[in-house]
C-alpha cells in the first residue's frame, strides 16, 4: 500500500479490526519512510447481478423492488416489516446462491412466489395476480384452487 503522504510503498499494518458495518476491515498503517499513519479499508469486491427482463433488456438487481412488491402485497395484512425483511433476505439468498451473473426475471418471480406463499396466502394471491398477469377470472380461480390443495 502506497503512503498517501510521501508515496513510498513500504508501509505496514499496525492495527486491524472490523469496520462499523462488519462488511469491511479497517486497517491502521504506518509508513516506514516518513513515519506517518493512515487508515485504509478493505472490502470484498462483488460483481453486480443483472436481471434479464421479459423484453430481454438487462438491469442491475435491486433488492428494494422485491421489498416494495412484498409490502404492497401484504398491505393491510397481519404481516410485520420484520417478517417481510426476513422473507426478502431468504429470497435474496436463494437468488445469489444460484451463482449466476445474470438471472431471468421469471426465475426471480418464481422464487418470490414460493417464499410469499409461506408468508401469507392473501399476499400470495395479490402478488400472483400482478406477477402472472391474470387475463380473466378463470385463470385467477385456477391459481386459488392450486393454493387450496
Amino acid at each position: 500500500m502506497k503512503c498517501p503522504f510521501c508515496g513510498d510503498e513500504n508501509t505496514r499494518v499496525i492495527d486491524s479490526r472490523p469496520a462499523d458495518d462488519n462488511s469491511s476491515i479497517r486497517r491502521r498503517r504506518q509508513c516506514d519512510v516518513c513515519g506517518k499513519r493512515f487508515t485504509t479499508y478493505e472490502k470484498v469486491e462483488t460483481i453486480p447481478l443483472m436481471i434479464i427482463k421479459k423484453d430481454r433488456t438487462r438491469e442491475v438487481y435491486d433488492r428494494a423492488k422485491i421489498e416494495k412488491g412484498l409490502v404492497r402485497s401484504c398491505h393491510k395484512r397481519p404481516v410485520t416489516m420484520d417478517q417481510i425483511e426476513t422473507c426478502v433476505d431468504a429470497i435474496e439468498a436463494e437468488i445469489f446462491n444460484l451463482g449466476l451473473r445474470e438471472v431471468e426475471s421469471s426465475v426471480v418471480g418464481g422464487i418470490v412466489m414460493d417464499k410469499i406463499r409461506d408468508l401469507d396466502e392473501v399476499a400470495y394471491v395479490r402478488f400472483a395476480s400482478v406477477y402472472r398477469e391474470f387475463k380473466d377470472v378463470n385463470t385467477f380461480m385456477d391459481e386459488l384452487k392450486k393454493l387450496l390443495k
